[in-house]
């Protein structure tokens, strides 16, 4: 079986620019609604989102210096934690847009909220919020993230910082009503 491959493996990053101007949300990442991830209800099956939101980490990651060369050299970042909600189906063929808004971060981690919505209409199909560790992969734990890439997320946080918070972010999952008890 051969492993996940995201589309960025092996293009390494884009140089970091301290001077440039760093856009809010970030839009890193833009495919259509490929054939195999269409399911048997003719729209793209639930774990593909997930997939995707992946892809957009990836291309995150690469923004601000995380690429082979990093993890090769013993650190990566890890999820934590994940909460999808889906909005709209998005059918085979689409146009997706992804959108990543840095949250918050401290030495060791990263929260996160991806947009993923309609590449021609805009509409919102789904949302994902993750919580990212940064880690010495050979040591097997968490560890603080090295100056250079806590100052390049500083500046990323400092331009998000001016977006309105997410309505979706810290939702709680639940029944409102009254359960039936039997």
């Amino acid at each position: 079986m051969s492993r996940v491959v995201t589309p960025y493996e092996g293009s390494g990053h884009r140089p970091w620019d301290a001077s440039a101007a760093i856009p809010a949300p970030l839009c890193l990442h833009r495919t259509p609604v490929l054939p195999e991830w269409v399911d048997y209800n003719d729209h793209m099956s639930e774990s593909c989102y997930l997939l995707v939101f992946g892809d957009s980490s990836d291309a995150f990651f690469r923004y601000f210096g995380i690429d082979e060369h990093y993890r090769h050299d013993g650190h990566s970042l890890f999820t934590a934690e994940t909460h999808l909600s889906y909005l709209r189906e998005a059918a085979r063929g689409e146009p997706l847009r992804l959108t990543v808004h840095l949250l918050d971060l401290d030495a060791k981690r990263l929260h996160v909220f991806h947009e993923m919505r309609h590449g021609d209409s805009g509409a919102l199909l789904a949302t994902a919020e993750q919580l990212l560790l940064h880690v010495d992969t050979r040591a097997g734990r968490v560890t603080p993230l090295p100056p250079y890439l806590r100052e390049r997320l500083t500046a990323i946080h400092t331009a998000h910082a001016a977006l309105p918070r997410p309505r979706a972010v810290g939702h709680v999952m639940g029944i409102k009503t009254p359960s039936v008890r039997p």
